[in-house]
This record gives structure tokens, C-alpha cells and sequence, in this order.
């Protein structure tokens, strides 16, 4: 037995997933749902229309290092416990009392934003593909085409994850390198072939507000949304860590490398995207609906405007590849306890190719139920991001407040701060409290029922449906994270799996 089979023992779970991605494959599962070709130019727009330039250039790096100490908070406690569960499990293992409550709580939030991060993703996606389709074929960008290309789009990512894990790391190990190199491209083709560019005082210091407010401080703290929506779903390397050699380690340095490079490569994409503006009216007002295609039109004409739009269509379709295999894990392993309705469907593990098909294909339906809403209510994007961002911060920050409980009764793995520990888990749950009211508020005045942010309203069913079946019924019957049984049982368990 690995070490790895012998921790996951130590754990109380059974080596079900096929583990056979390697440190690197780890990371790029967390770097391809980061994904800076994905956030930074779906929400480019709205951050044009709150804050612009100034926000966008600036948002950026304030918002990156912010997240780091949240994802170096999360590392340590990764490294301690490294199971598919992920952050449910972490809750439950470092609560001082009440853990089947932490742990019931923060899975349904993580539940929450990982569909809703699967939807944004997809949902820019096919935003950016309708706009493509737009500018090549006519075919034009209304709500009903956009949602067929959503549905189509999440079909796909369903079917290569039902494949198996294997062909879903080799996608994300090119979804890397596709990412590093469609950066540079875009940039610089910005840089060197547009005729004319926008100053350094535009970039750096320039601001816009369209909102409909008048705070300055108010939209600039909204403007962070395009930044922190981006910095999301690096927890994916944790719910691999079942499938990762090495995972103890892999995993930690999974979650901390994704966010590092996507900070360096995020902030050189902003900065030349808006560099290379010709029209800042005409960007926002493009009958595509997607602000940056017109960016790289203006910019380099149709045929050149297409293929960098063609680069990030690419980069996004491997980043809603990533969301859903991650999705999917976090499934597995919160049904595998028991948490979710109709349980031991979604744990139900393919025995050919050793992944939870119906937990991916629970990923891809729930995503698509949440993006529904666009065909009579154009904000529902922003919203969907939004519970992204609070769902999935609100998880990220229960168990590192746990662990700031736990102090030095915390049993360190080979991965951890040492005597950092303690101020950077207090900045990364600061931070995280902030984020988590800001999102929730109004983002355009006046506000109307097609103005109005539905965070909270999403949030509030979720803690509602989650408190109310806990009281109910949840707090009689689930104990936390299960054991599988004895070293004899889990032995059983894979072994029935070989045939």
C-alpha cells in the first residue's frame, strides 16, 4: 500500500478514485478553473461599467494577494487532511464541538458555489461563442441561442468527464500551457499590432462610473467583483487529492501555485486588454454583448479580432472542463457521508474508468438550472457570479476559522506555515467576511426587479434549505464525515472495484 492509500485509510475512506494524476496535473486543475481567460474577460465589462480602467488595472493585485493568504490558509489544513471532501471534511475533523453541523454546513455551501462557478464559467463561455458565431455567421446574441450554446457547452464537459480521469488530466495539463501562451499571444498582438494605444495615466488612474451611484468608495469596492469572481475554485486541488500522488503535498502546492500564476499572468492580460482600447463607448455598446471581442477588433480587425477571440473561447471551454470534474468529486465525497438527496445514486463510482459519472452529470444539470433565469432576466450573470464568489468564500472560511480555533492542537501535515499560521488565517478570514457582505449588495441604482442582486435571495435558500432540513431531520442521522469501516472493509471496497 502507498503511503497515500495508507493516509486515505488513516482517513477512513477507501481508495475508490483512480489516483494517478501527477503534482503538476493537480495544479493545473485549480490554475485551468482560475482560469484568467475566463473571469478576466467574462467580467471585463462589468468592470469597465464599475470603476473602469483605474479598478481593473489596480483591483486586480490587491484582490490576488488577498486571496493568496486565504489559499495559503486552506494549503495547511489541505495538507492535514488530503480527502475528496475537501473543506466539509476539514469542518467537521477541526470543529471543537458540533462538527456534523460545521461540516454539514459548509458542504452545502461549497455545493452551492462550485454549481454556481461551473455555471458562471460556462455561461461566459458560451457568451464569448455566441459572440464568435455573431461576428462569423450571423448567427445573432440573444438569450435563447446563448442558453442553447450554454447547454451544449456543459453536454460536452459531462461527456469528457464521464470518460475518465485520465483523458480529463491531459486536457487540463494542455489547458495550462493554453493559458500561458494564449496570454502572450493576446497581449502581445495588443501591444505590437494595434495602430494607436491609451495612455498610462488612462490605464493606471482613469475612472468610470456607470452604476448609477455617486460613492466613489462604493463602486470601487463593487468593481473588486471581476477580480475576486476569477480567484475561485482553487479548492479543486483538494477534492483531487484523492486521485494525486503524493497528495499531502501536491495538493497544498496545487491550491498556492494556481493562484500565484494566475496573479502574474491575470494582471499582464488586464493591463494589455486595456492598453489596446480604441473605444471605450463603442467596447460597451457592441451588439455582441461582449465587450472584449469588440476590444480585439477595434484593435486588429475582424479576422484577427476572431482568433484571439477563438484563444479565449478555447481557454474557457477547459476551464468549465475543470469546474465540472472538481464539481463532481465534491459530490462523490459529500454523498459518499450521506449528505446530499438521493445519496448513493450520486456516489455511485463507474467501475471501468473509476470516476463518479453520476455525480458529474448532478454538476452539469445543477449548473445549467442556475444560468436558466438569463432568458428573462439579463442580470441573472452578474448574480450567478456573485453566489460563486460568496458560496464558495463562505466554505473556503469555516474550516480556517476552525483551525484558528484549533491553535497548536492542530496535527500539522508536511505542508504548513509554521509560526505564520495564526495572521495569515486571521487576514484570510477578514478578508473573506468582507467580500462576503460587499457581493451581496445592489451593484446599479436605481434598483428594480431587473436591477436587483439575487445573492442574498440564492444564499438565503440554500442556509435555508440546508438549517431546515438539518433541524428536521439532517441532525438525527448525520455524524460528519463516515468511516468506511475497518482496514479489512476498505480493503473489500477495492477490491470489489478491480472486477
Amino acid at each position: 500500500m502507498s503511503s497515500d492509500e495508507e493516509r486515505l485509510h488513516q482517513l477512513g475512506y477507501a481508495q475508490e478514485l483512480a489516483r494517478s494524476m501527477s503534482a503538476f496535473s493537480n495544479f493545473a486543475v485549480s490554475f485551468s478553473i482560475i482560469s484568467v481567460l475566463s473571469g478576466c474577460l467574462t467580467l471585463y465589462g462589468f468592470g469597465m461599467n464599475t470603476g473602469g480602467p483605474a479598478l481593473i488595472t489596480w483591483g486586480w493585485p490587491v484582490v490576488g494577494i488577498m486571496t493568496l493568504f486565504v489559499g495559503l490558509a486552506m494549503a495547511e489544513v489541505c495538507s492535514s487532511y488530503p480527502t475528496a471532501g475537501g473543506l466539509y471534511y476539514w469542518a467537521a475533523k477541526l470543529a471543537p464541538s458540533r462538527g456534523p453541523a460545521w461540516s454539514w454546513f459548509t458542504g452545502w455551501f461549497n455545493f452551492l458555489g462550485q454549481v454556481a462557478v461551473t455555471a458562471g464559467v460556462d455561461f461566459g463561455a458560451a457568451s464569448f461563442l455566441n459572440a464568435l458565431l455573431d461576428l462569423q455567421f450571423g448567427f445573432t446574441a440573444t438569450p435563447a441561442h446563448t442558453i442553447m450554446l450554454f447547454g451544449v457547452i456543459l453536454l460536452a464537459h459531462g461527456l469528457l468527464n464521464t470518460l475518465g480521469v485520465k483523458l480529463v488530466s491531459l486536457l487540463n495539463n494542455v489547458s495550462v500551457w493554453w493559458h500561458v501562451f494564449g496570454v502572450l499571444v493576446i497581449v502581445g498582438a495588443l501591444v505590437v499590432l494595434p495602430a494607436k494605444h491609451q495612455s498610462a495615466s488612462f490605464v493606471f488612474t482613469h475612472v468610470v462610473n456607470n452604476t448609477g451611484w455617486h460613492s466613489s468608495l462604493y463602486v470601487g469596492l463593487l468593481g473588486l467583483l471581476l477580480a475576486q469572481y476569477t480567484f475561485t475554485g482553487y479548492d479543486a486541488s483538494a477534492h483531487m487529492t484523492e486521485e494525486t500522488h503524493d497528495a499531502a503535498k501536491a495538493g497544498p502546492r496545487g491550491i498556492v501555485m494556481s493562484i500565484l500564476v494566475s496573479l502574474v499572468a491575470g494582471w499582464i492580460l488586464l493591463v494589455g486588454i486595456t492598453f489596446a482600447i480604441q473605444s471605450y463607448d463603442g467596447a460597451l455598446n457592441s451588439k455582441t454583448g461582449v465587450p472584449p471581442a469588440q476590444i480585439f477588433i477595434d484593435a486588429l480587425g475582424s479576422t484577427g479580432g476572431k482568433l484571439l477571440l477563438l484563444i479565449a473561447i478555447g481557454a474557457q471551454f477547459f476551464c468549465g472542463m475543470a469546474s465540472v470534474t472538481a464539481n463532481s468529486r465534491m459530490i462523490y465525497a459529500f454523498s459518499r457521508d450521506g449528505a446530499l438527496p438521493g445519496s448513493r445514486l450520486w456516489h455511485s463510482i463507474n467501475k471501468r474508468t473509476k470516476t463518479p459519472t453520476n455525480a458529474v452529470w448532478l454538476a452539469a444539470g445543477g449548473a445549467f438550472l442556475l444560468g436558466l433565469p438569463y432568458l428573462w432576466n439579463t442580470t441573472a450573470y452578474a448574480a450567478v457570479t456573485s453566489i460563486a464568489v460568496i458560496g464558495l468564500y463562505i466554505a473556503y472560511v469555516m474550516p480556517i476559522f476552525l483551525r484558528l480555533l484549533q491553535g497548536d492542537r492542530f496535527e500539522r501535515g508536511p505542508w504548513h506555515l509554521g509560526r505564520w499560521s495564526k495572521a495569515i488565517g486571521t487576514i484570510a478570514v477578514g478578508w473573506t467576511v468582507v467580500i462576503s457582505v460587499l457581493f451581496m449588495l445592489p451593484t446599479s441604482s436605481p434598483v428594480t426587479t431587473d436591477t436587483f442582486n439575487y445573492t442574498p435571495i440564492a444564499v438565503l435558500v440554500v442556509l435555508g434549505f440546508a438549517g431546515i432540513w438539518w433541524l428536521v431531520s439532517a441532525r438525527k442521522w448525520f455524524t460528519g464525515p463516515k468511516v468506511q469501516g475497518s482496514a479489512e472493509e476498505l480493503a473489500a471496497i477495492e477490491h470489489e472495484l478491480e472486477f
